[in-house]
């Protein structure tokens, strides 16, 4: 069973359904340890106090926001979680939007809620409602001592809330360098690329795909540990721009 990392209340009207918050994901990546090459051994970071001059212990270390020049306001774990107020367990939703509005660039993480006791018939109207209407329950609540939008949504049998970042975290496409083409599509390039989207069509299976540069690193170390001297690749010439409807054409098989 796996462990609650938040407890609240989301809070919709005048209806109010207890419930846990979730992880929904977990990383894979490979970690790597820092070691000093000439012995092999762990290198550690220890909590150096510049005025002392010493190492400081854990239990020393608090959070200060500097007001000016090496002067600075602590706050302990408490009075940071004060200044989210009412709001510190609750999902407060402001408004339902069609799901499908929401582009998944706003979309930060994403964590599983489960229903608290007491809570089990207004989740479940929480989640046949949104998955009736097609809509998300937007709204706010603050995690980790940061606020953040929410957004709520049916997957399957559970609800599902995605952390979402605001409008001014979003940069503007408009500036990236996409340079201009020599000359517009074809209007049989067009069709032929339409029709090799078309072939390569299917439906979304997260699980068809795996993390083969992981896979590719950890037969590395392996091979590394058993003695194998590893060579480096060498890096490629770059390719010729192609000839676009050749490409094409080659890709469909020559049915362009």
């Amino acid at each position: 069973m796996p462990r609650s990392i938040w407890n609240g209340t989301v809070s919709f009207g005048l209806v109010h359904v207890p419930v846990k918050l979730y992880s929904a994901t977990e990383s894979k990546t490979v970690s790597f340890r820092e070691v000093h090459l000439p012995d092999g051994a762990r290198t550690e970071h220890r909590r150096f106090c510049s005025a002392e001059d010493r190492e400081v212990p854990y239990e020393e270390v608090v959070k200060g926001f500097e007001v000016a020049d090496g002067e600075y306001v602590v706050l302990d774990k408490d009075e940071i979680a004060a200044a989210a107020g009412p709001r510190n367990r609750l999902v407060d939703v402001e408004a339902f939007v069609p799901a499908g509005d929401i582009d998944p660039v706003f979309y930060e993480r994403t964590y599983y809620l489960g229903a608290r006791d007491g809570g089990e018939d207004g989740y479940a109207l929480l989640r046949e409602a949104l998955a009736a209407t097609g809509r998300a329950a937007v709204g706010r609540f603050t995690f980790h001592n940061r606020e953040y939008v929410a957004a709520i949504r049916p997957m399957g049998d559970v609800l599902a809330l995605h952390t979402m970042r605001f409008a001014d975290e979003v940069v503007a496409g408009n500036d990236v360098e996409i340079g201009e083409p020599r000359r517009a599509p074809s209007d049989r390039e067009v069709k032929m690329a339409s029709q090799l989207v078309a072939s390569l069509h299917e439906e979304f299976d997260p699980a068809a795909r795996r993390d083969e540069y992981r896979e590719a690193v950890l037969d590395l170390i392996r091979r590394k540990a058993a003695g194998e001297e590893i060579e480096t690749p060498r890096e490629e010439a770059p390719e010729e721009e192609p000839d676009l409807a050749a490409a094409l054409e080659a890709s469909l098989g020559g049915k362009g």
